[in-house]
């Protein structure tokens, strides 16, 4: 897997307007009506996570999820995150108030 250079990761980025590129990793934030919700929601990443073996940096405080992707295996940011980013990006979308 090759590391994106910045340039690569910007364009790519065009297509997940809540995403953004910061500290080595592109990064979202989720708000929930709830914390129950922002777990389900979680659970439902943590699963395609496992399907895709490709883990995020992420917290969750009360109903805000905060999520980062890169790839530690090459100390960046690779297709890799960008597909786990759009599949995450599908469950967001159906879930978020």
């Amino acid at each position: 897997m090759q590391k994106l250079t910045e340039t690569e990761i910007t364009e790519k980025l065009r297509s997940l307007t809540d995403w953004h590129f910061k500290e080595g990793s592109i990064s979202r934030e989720a708000k929930f009506a709830n914390f129950k919700d922002a777990f389900s929601v979680m659970t439902r990443i943590a699963f395609e996570c496992e399907a895709q073996n490709h883990h995020p940096n992420w917290s969750n405080v009360y109903n805000t999820l905060l999520i980062n992707l890169n790839t530690h295996d090459v100390g960046g940011i690779t297709e890799k995150d960008f597909k786990l980013a759009q599949t995450i990006e599908t469950i967001l979308t159906s879930q978020l108030i």
